[in-house]
Parts: C-alpha cells; structure tokens; sequence
C-alpha cells in the first residue's frame, strides 16, 4: 500500500517477452537551429542496447534505450518494446538525469485498486497490447525537460522452446530514427555444446547484414553481434530515416550425444530430452474441417491449398480420414484408411471438391471423428503400435445442435477418455478461443490460432509438420524415490521429432554425490528406457563458466515452466482447485518477480511534480487487444552515508569537516548482540547480532565475525523487523509479514517504508530524515569457511535526537579529531600516526575499507584512520558497554 500522497503508475503486463525498445517521437520538423544527426523533434536517441544472455535455453533479455532532450523546451518520449508472447517481463527502470524510478511487482488485485483510484482523477497513459502474430507491444512515455537525459531499462525471461530441430530468439527491431550506437549482442551458454548458430534480418539484405553483424561458436560458447554504423542505418545513402525495421531472428542447437542432459545448480536442476534417429511411430489422423458458411472464399480455398500439401507428406504407414462439419457431418470414407499412393490421389479428389455451406456443428463433427478412432482402435484395424490424434479447424463458435461450450467440452473428454490429444486451430478473430484452448489443453493437446493473412496455408501446414513425426507416444519421465520435490509436468503422451521435453525441480538433499533419471516410451518397434546418469562432482566442474551463466538460471527456469503450466491447468479448473492452483502461481510470479496474468508491473513516473498513473494488461489469445493496470510506489535517490557497519565488523564513521573518515574493528564472540542505534526520543534502536565461520574457529587473532542478523524496531509505532541473510521478517504489533531475499517488493504504511531489492540490499526510511540501507553478502554455498552475512548503512540521520547512541548513533552528533606525527608503522604500506580525538590522544594506522553499497561483491574502497583495540578511546566507555541480551 502506498502513502496517499504519492500518486502512481501501474503497468499490468500479464505474461509475455521481448525484442526491441526505441523512444519514438513524431517526426516534425524543428525549424533552422543546427542540431546533431539523428535528432527528431528534438530527441536524440544516442544508445540502444539489446543484451541477451541464454543459458541452457533459458533466455534473459536486456532491452536498454538512451535519449537525451536537444531542444529548449520540455519533450515527451516514448518507449515501445515488441516482447514475444512466450515471455515473462521481470524489471523495468526509468532513470531521469541520474534518478532511477524502479519496478516492482504486485498483485494485480492489490493494483487494480490503486488503478481505479488513478483513473477516476482521470490519469492514464501506457498501454499493452497484441502485436502481431508472435509478440505484445510494451509502450510507456515520459515527460523530459530540456537538456535532461532519460534512460529506459526492460528486462525478460523466456526459456526458448525446440521447434522444427531448433531453437529461436525473436527480436523485433524498429528504432524509427537513426541511434548512434546501436547494438544487438547475444551469448549463448550451452553445456551440451552448440552444434549450428545463426542469425538473420528480414529488413536488411545479407551483403549489408555482413559487415554489421558476427557471429561465432565454438565448443559450450556462442556469440552473435549486431552494430550497424549510422550509415549503415540509412534507408538510402543520403537519407536520415532508419531501414532497421523488421526481425532479427537468432536460431540454434545443440550437440545430441546423448538423447538426455540433466544440469543441477544450487539445488535445482533441469532434465533436457531429445532422442534422435528413432524410426517415426505410424499415426491415424482424423481432420475434423470446418465447412460453414463463414469459411466461404479466401479462408475455404487456403485451408484446400494447405490440405492438399498435407496429403503429400501424409506417410504410407498412416491412417486418415476427413469429417466436414456444418448444419450436419458429412465424412469421406466411413472408417479409416491407410494412405496408399492410390487413397492419397482419391483423397486430393475429395479435398479439391470441397465446398462450404450452412452452420457450425462443432458438437457432432468432434464426436464422429473421436468415434472413428475408437472403432479402429477396438476393431485392431490400424497398426498396434500406431498413436492416433484429431486435428480440428474452425473459424467461428458452435451455433447448431449441441451449441453449449462446457457440454461440448464434456462430451469430447468422455469421448476421447485421454486416450488421445485433440489440437484445434482457430481461424481468424470471430471465435471463442478460449473455449477452443480449454479444450485441447484438457485433452492433451493445445490451440493455435491461425491468422487470416496471404500465408494462412503456409500455418495450417507449418502445424501438421510439427506433429507428423511422433518418435515416442506414452513418455514418462522417473526419478529416484524420496529425492525430488515440486517437479514439472513429468509424463508427456508423444514426443515429436525436432522438438524437446524439459522437466525441472528441486533435489531434497542438495549433497547426494550422483543423479538417475529415467524416459521411458513406446516407439514404433518397442519400448524405450533411456537412463542418464549424473556425477555431480563433475556436474559443478562442467557448470564453472560463471562469465556466461547468469544467477540461479535452473532455478529461474524452474520457476517459469512451473507458472506457465500452473496457468495452462488454470484454465480448466474450478472452485478450490483453480483457486489452489492460482495462489501457487501468484506466489511463484511474486517471489521470482514475473509478470505474469496474475500481476502488475508497478513503476512511478514523476510528471511534472506529480507521478501519474498508467494502466496495461497483458493480452492473452483470447482478447487480442486489451487495456491494463496500475500500482504505486515511490523511489528517493539515494544520499551519502556518513557512518555504516559491513565485513568483518569494521565500523567506517565518515567526518565530513575533515573529509577524512575513522574506522575500528570490533572482536567479540559468535552469538553476541551488540547495540548500534539507540534514540531515546524517537524510539528508534538498531541492534545486531555477530556469527562466525562455520565450524566455530575460536582463535580470537585470526578468526573472523559478520553480523548475521539486524534488529530494527521503533516502539512509537509498535514496529519490529529482523533481517538475516535468508528472510526479513516484519511485525506491525502483533500482525507478521516475511519477505525472501528473492523478492523486490516496497511495503509502506504511515511513516515507514521499507523497499527490498532482489539479493542486493533493503532500503528502510521513517519518514523523512531517517535511512538505513541493509546490504546482503551472499558466498558461494558450499564454502568450507565463510557465510552469508549483513552490512548495514545509515545514509541519513538527520531527524535524529542529540541523545541518539550506540556504537554508531554516538556519531550522529559533530565531532572533531586532528592527526599528527606520520610516521612509518610496523606495516611500510600503512603509516602511523598520532590522533586527538575526545580528549584522547590514540595510536592510530592509515588504512582502508570497502563501502558495499554499489556493488555487494566488490565494494568502493574507504580510506580511513584505523583506531586499534576495539575502537577504545574513540567510542565513548568501552565495546563491552554495548553488548544486550537479545535483538529487541
């Protein structure tokens, strides 16, 4: 909930992943003043940067555009992004002349509520919406003042499906002016090895496309590089408009060695699977054609056209029939038949007189096709070893005989008893297509909709082709007893040739030395158990190539296959097993940061002293165009921190007078709670508990302790939180809320914000005057000494009382030191030297510590005067003074 104040943005983008990001701006002339190249309307866009690093099929998506205001006056720019379908957004930020404005996901309904709020004071902008066939169109804009820089920052995920023996990142690229530095670059991780890469543009020829683009693999490594100069971006060699408009498509696979790879990483692993050169399983194909009278013209001639193709890669050992539905059935044979070269020229015969007429029966045309597999089935008039399958076209709803959805829906599953899948195309806008999704997703199969366009043929035949290969029918995927957890779909009812079956989960016991996975399948000839074994000491070699892999990418890809399918089960369940069904993926889509159908990507947007309010909503199939929604959430640049505890705990006390800053360190036992903060006025303490190294080295001089657990309370508002390198947990009076380190979430109520940002760092304000900032070090899990553990930084104290406290709030208040006699130490790198401070005259050593704020991992270096013994002489009475006995 955000403070009633800050009005607010809300972008609902329910699923879907992407391409390319430009500003666009209209395109008016700006009148005589010399402005550089590439600039229009007063907007240069002089960066964009899509980053796209795969790992294990697992695609993560950088779109990164930056523009900068050239006229004199305030400008709006907009930024569009065409995202796949298939893909989840994960993060978006606006940064205005170094002031970032981040993204956050929420529930939608928690958003939606905001939104109506937003949109009865008449405020919206932002829109999500169907574009095209393959992608969803991301647009947000916003005001910037003259000479002001703005960058825009969209992040995705999608893991990229096999089709057709490959795999396919689709990029849409249409900056729509000429950009400085343009640039597309994709690495590819693939511990299987890559076996063909390539990479293409419908918008440029391939002599052009050769000198702007690389591309190159080699063993696990792939890499493909886009930089067309600003010459090379002209539509004509004296033209400043930009040819770059159309696809970037970047294509494919890996080395087979094996038909299985299985990858774990922290726990999480992924099981790929692909058999090769297996002998086609025959099939029985019913096409269940819809011959209405809306199917008259173009839509009837290119279904003819794309059947008669069919019919030429039908195979001998197939079985086939055709079932024309209207006002009535009509077939072509009364059974099934086997595609003898003799049957396949009668059947061409048949398709070519086909004509359309009346209405639409969807009902009776399903259930004679469903029927007449059965009886071939029951009779052993087909092969044994055959797989049968029901292919349905349809372009609008039923309309005669039995016309009710779920009774029609109730029919086929009774009917085909999930013997075999049913796959429905839709044809063109007019239909139901949920109704047509429901229904082959229940029977194992799926809808695709087939779009009324000049190649509407071309993919009713692109579809046949991916499913007239069966290698496998009856695939189920097994895993050793009692060792796997919240695994994916396991058990498939065909493997098709040139595509892939991915399953993921979680190992219960993250320390087994090795690894089974079992496939087993019927083929055409016979049973298949195909078995990979895994040694996981030679797994965690193989998966050190830490420059590709990009965080817990098994764990990320995990998560996205177990949403999309929570959705796809969604879709036809009801009462309490949709709503168990939906509370997981929301779950799920929250903890990892996905938007998804279940929630909305909140972003403020300042305009003109006052954030407004977007509205956009993730178009699904179903609704081609559809409008979204809004959160809010409020973002202060971050200030200087003056005094802050991180590392082994060294205390850093910046003094600002001197420009200069003190440290010390403090050694005290595993266990031990010390107080860092304590206001008697506002009622605000911070207390932290130490921790050691694993496995307890007692030796005082050489072993080292963090702070491993904060406690931050304020007893004015009944607030308490505890933060550990694992959770932060919240309690508002007796009220508990706990957040994972793998959130990004803001949680405001009056007077208090806490923001935590994705395994980085929490942000806590009381009001204004009042910041700590917590920084998460996260080590290598399997380290045989350190552990994770906390930094903590107050980077504004101003509203703080003189009587403030603690081992950092005595600081809070000015003070003064002065240094003398440098002289060479003990260390020849690291004088000393004589410091005053308090009325104390210390030994003090020049050294340095590292500020973590920027960069958990590396740090800024601090130089500072380094008091020995505990801090004693500077901090007032002595370290023992601050130990309590517990966090609060």
């Amino acid at each position: 909930m955000a403070s009633a104040w800050w009005p607010c943005l809300i972008l609902a983008l329910l699923s879907g992943l992407a391409a390319s990001g430009f500003p666009r701006s209209p395109s008016r002339p700006l009148g005589k003043r010399s402005l550089p190249e590439g600039v229009v309307n007063g907007i240069e866009v002089y960066s964009t940067k899509i980053s796209c690093k795969v790992t294990s099929r697992f695609a993560h998506n950088v779109v990164t555009t930056r523009a900068v205001n050239r006229a004199d006056t305030a400008k709006e720019v907009s930024f569009d992004v065409e995202l796949p379908k298939t893909a989840f957004i994960t993060n978006f930020t606006l940064t205005i002349d170094g002031v970032t404005y981040p993204g956050n996901v929420k529930e939608k309904e928690v958003a939606k509520k905001q939104y109506e709020k937003a949109v009865s004071q008449g405020k919206t902008a932002g829109l999500v919406k169907a574009s095209g066939r393959k992608l969803e169109k991301f647009t947000v804009s916003v005001n910037v003042a003259a000479g002001s820089k703005v960058t825009f920052e969209l992040t995705y995920e999608e893991l990229l499906k096999r089709h057709k023996g490959k795999y396919e990142m689709y990029l849409k690229v249409q900056p729509k002016q000429l950009v400085k530095h343009f640039e597309i670059e994709a690495d590819i991780f693939e511990p299987q090895g890559i076996s063909t890469l390539d990479a293409e543009a419908s918008f440029i020829t391939n002599d052009l496309l050769g000198s702007a683009l690389t591309k190159s693999f080699s063993g696990r490594k792939g890499r493909v590089s886009f930089k067309p100069s600003m010459d090379q971006q002209r539509s004509c060699p004296t033209c400043t408009d930009s040819l770059l408009n159309g696809d970037f498509i970047i294509t494919y696979d890996v080395n087979r060695e094996s038909p299985a790879n299985v990858q774990i990483v922290n726990g999480y692993f992924v099981h790929f699977f692909a058999p090769q050169g297996l002998p086609v399983v025959p099939k029985n194909v019913v096409f269940v054609i819809d011959v209405s009278g809306s199917m008259h013209g173009r839509k009837m001639e290119q279904t003819k056209d794309a059947l008669l193709k069919i019919l030429e890669d039908v195979k001998e050992d197939d079985y086939l029939n055709f079932i024309l539905f209207s006002g009535d059935v009509t077939t072509w044979k009364d059974t099934l038949v086997q595609a003898t070269p003799e049957n396949i020229e009668e059947a061409r015969t048949f398709v070519k007189n086909i004509d359309d007429q009346g209405m639409t029966n969807i009902n009776d045309g399903l259930l004679r096709g469903i029927s007449m597999l059965n009886k071939a089935r029951e009779e052993h008039s087909v092969p044994e070893r055959s797989t049968s399958i029901v292919i349905m076209l349809t372009d609008g709803d039923p309309n005669v005989g039995e016309s009710r959805p779920e009774k029609i829906q109730e029919n086929v599953r009774n009917a085909i008893g999930g013997k075999f899948p049913l796959y429905n195309l839709g044809f063109g806008n007019n239909l139901n297509y949920n109704f047509l999704e429901s229904m082959a997703l229940e029977n194992h199969g799926l809808a695709r909709r087939i779009y009324e366009d000049s190649d509407a043929n071309l993919q009713l035949q692109g579809f046949y082709e991916e499913v007239a290969n069966p290698l496998l029918t009856g695939v189920e995927v097994e895993y050793p007893e009692n060792a796997i957890q919240d695994l994916t779909q396991s058990a498939y009812q065909h493997f098709y040739d040139g595509s892939e079956i991915v399953v993921a989960g979680r190992l219960l016991d993250e320390d087994m030395n090795n690894f089974k996975a079992d496939v087993k399948g019927h083929g055409a000839i016979n049973d298949l158990t195909f078995t990979e074994e895994v040694d996981m000491k030679e797994m965690e070699k193989a998966l050190k190539e830490q420059d590709y892999i990009f965080g817990n990418y098994i764990e990320r890809l995990w998560a996205y296959l177990t949403i999309e399918q929570l959705l796809e089960k969604r879709k036809n369940a009801h009462g309490e097993e949709k709503e168990n069904l939906t509370a997981q993926a929301l779950d799920l889509s929250l903890k990892y940061h996905f938007v998804t159908p279940l929630t909305s990507m909140v972003v403020t947007k300042p305009e003109d002293n006052e954030d407004q309010t977007a509205i956009a909503d993730k178009p699904g199939e179903a609704q081609p165009l559809a409008r979204s929604m809004a959160y809010l959430t409020s973002y202060q640049p971050p200030q200087t921190p003056y005094y802050y505890v991180d590392g082994d705990p060294h205390f850093i006390i910046q003094v600002p007078q001197r420009d200069d800053a003190i440290c010390f360190n403090v050694d005290e036992d595993p266990g031990t709670v010390l107080r860092l903060i304590q206001d008697p006025i506002t009622g605000l303490t911070v207390n932290g508990q130490i921790i050691g190294e694993k496995g307890g080295n007692s030796d005082s001089k050489t072993r080292k302790t963090y702070f491993g657990k904060l406690g931050i309370a304020s007893a004015h508002m009944d607030f308490r939180m505890e933060v550990t390198p694992e959770k932060i947990t919240l309690w508002s009076g007796a009220a508990q809320s706990t957040f994972s380190w793998l959130d990004t979430v803001t949680v405001t109520q009056d007077g208090l914000s806490v923001t935590i940002n994705r395994k980085k760092n929490m942000v806590v304000s009381f009001g204004d005057g009042v910041t700590f900032v917590v920084i998460l070090h996260q080590v290598w899990k399997k380290h045989p000494v350190h552990q994770d553990f906390l930094g903590f930084y107050v980077v504004d104290s101003h509203r703080m009382s003189a009587q403030t406290h603690g081992l950092l709030g005595q600081f809070f208040h000015p003070f003064d030191f002065k240094v003398s006699d440098i002289h060479p130490g003990s260390d020849p790198t690291k004088p000393d030297a004589t410091m005053v401070v308090k009325n104390h005259r210390l030994t003090v050593t020049r050294g340095s510590q590292k500020d973590y704020r920027k960069d958990a991992s590396v740090g800024t270096k601090v130089a500072c005067w380094f008091v020995h013994n505990n801090g004693q002489g500077l901090i007032d009475g002595v370290h023992s003074d601050y130990i309590v006995p517990n966090l609060f």
